[in-house]
């Protein structure tokens, strides 16, 4: 009797698929605004997406792609630069491009789908926030569809697809990351003139000393194995630079003029920065292609090759790893992320619509709990930009997945260029001059508003 009844209120959400967000909480959720719920169901999709391209890079799912139409055409294995790649390992790197493309190509059509939507008395407003069966078949199909691209030079051509988007995919993290860095000290330090100062004083300093330990630390690590005494200058050269670039962030975070403008800006920042700029070269770093000089390499050729040591070789490392929990972090911020400065929410497209700011709690109906439409006189963000970003987050995930390596159509393998250092490095540094702008903004323009 009770596996009845939650098959049937199973099927009584299943069957809201076919209407709106507010329908999809009725019952199901707490009281919610309509835009948010939407954005986490579009959210939803791509981490089914993520998910499904993880499950094709599993060595025994790897294995069965063979029967896929046009796959591993040629010979079973070849001697590449990095390795000994097999066809079928091969087949897991193509499996993830064509499993991306299709997320991206699905975003990318609603983008320009919700282009100048201006409120939800636009009729496009329904379709973002309704009919999630169909969108759901949708993306079904372009799967489907993407997996019956002939090879030719598909997965070559969207590879440089997704080196641009991840670089740009890049800067929105560090976009955030200064946004959140900003907001947190402002916040302690917010509570440490209201109070109890010595405390909140306290933390501040004992996450500022934790974040440039463990920055000292992983720089000590790059240049023990990354570097050899007597060779990879481009990477004690790449180390050393960001090393420099940072101090100097460090220093001018606390400059007499800049602490004058900026009261709330200190070394708990420019620390969270810090340290994700050393993350970002270690990402760099692992994908330099010599194998003297990065250790990783081999490891991070395929899943069932074999290495010239005679190795098995895997796609997973710590680089991989931790790169890809920063994209499920950063993308659900994107999801429900509401900005305590206003320049940032301008810059992202996310300014809050006067209906959200209206208080209480309109989601609440004779006690029952549902979403809400709180996009009536404006929306509460820019649909467009949100699926840009959902676009270029899904470009990210595809090189996090395939480490960044170039497939060769030609010879049937896997290699590392240095593009994907480049990108990487470069965006590096534009995230340190994006962060040492905003400390500099208020001084160089005394007439605009910063706060």
């Amino acid at each position: 009797m009770g596996a009845c009844l939650g098959v049937c209120s199973l099927l009584s959400c299943v069957s809201c698929l076919c209407g709106s967000a507010p329908c999809l909480l009725c019952g199901c959720c707490p009281s919610s605004r309509n835009s948010t719920i939407s954005r986490l169901i579009f959210t939803f999709f791509l981490f089914l997406g993520t998910l499904v391209s993880i499950i094709m890079i599993i060595p025994g799912v790897e294995e069965q792609l063979h029967k896929l139409p046009g796959f591993c055409e040629g010979g079973s294995s070849t001697l590449g630069i990095q390795g000994r790649v097999n066809c079928k390992s091969f087949l897991g790197h193509k499996s993830v491009y064509r499993m991306c493309f299709a997320t991206a190509a699905f975003f990318f059509l609603f983008a320009l789908i919700m282009i100048c939507v201006r409120s939800s008395k636009d009729p496009r407003a329904a379709i973002q926030n309704g009919f999630w069966f169909f969108k759901f078949l949708i993306l079904i199909g372009i799967t489907v569809g993407a997996f019956y691209i002939p090879d030719g030079s598909f997965t070559t051509v969207w590879f440089y697809f997704g080196v641009v988007g991840s670089f740009f995919f890049i800067l929105i993290q560090l976009i955030l990351l200064i946004d959140f860095a900003h907001s947190w000290s402002q916040i302690w330090l917010r509570n440490a003139d209201e109070g109890n100062a010595k405390g909140w004083y306290a933390a501040l300093f004992i996450f500022t000393f934790i974040f440039y330990a463990v920055s000292l630390a992983a720089v000590v690590l790059l240049y023990v194995y990354y570097t050899r005494p007597d060779g990879c200058t481009e990477n004690k050269v790449l180390i050393s630079l960001n090393l420099i670039f940072c101090i100097i962030a460090s220093v001018v975070s606390i400059l007499p003029k800049i602490q004058d403008a900026q009261p709330h800006s200190g070394l708990l920042q420019a620390s969270i920065i810090t340290l994700y700029t050393l993350f970002i070269t270690w990402l760099a770093l692992a994908n330099v292609p010599d194998k003297d000089c990065n250790p990783t390499l081999l490891v991070r050729n395929s899943t069932t090759g074999i290495g010239a040591d005679g190795q098995v070789t895997q796609w997973w490392d710590a680089p991989s790893i931790v790169g890809l929990v920063v994209f499920l972090l950063c993308t659900l911020f994107i999801s429900i992320r509401s900005s305590d400065h206003s320049q940032v929410n301008k810059m992202m497209l996310t300014e809050e619509s006067p209906a959200m700011l209206s208080g209480g709690d309109p989601g609440v109906e004779d006690g029952a709990r549902r979403a809400y439409d709180n996009e009536q006189d404006g929306v509460a963000y820019n649909y467009t930009f949100f699926h840009i970003c959902l676009f270029l987050a899904s470009l990210y995930i595809m090189m996090t997945l395939t480490n960044w390596y170039r497939p060769d159509e030609g010879s049937q393998t896997l290699m590392s260029p240095w593009t994907a250092v480049w990108v990487k490095i470069s965006s590096s540094w534009a995230g340190l001059l994006l962060y040492l702008w905003t400390l500099v903004a208020p001084i160089l323009l005394p007439g605009r508003e910063f706060s």
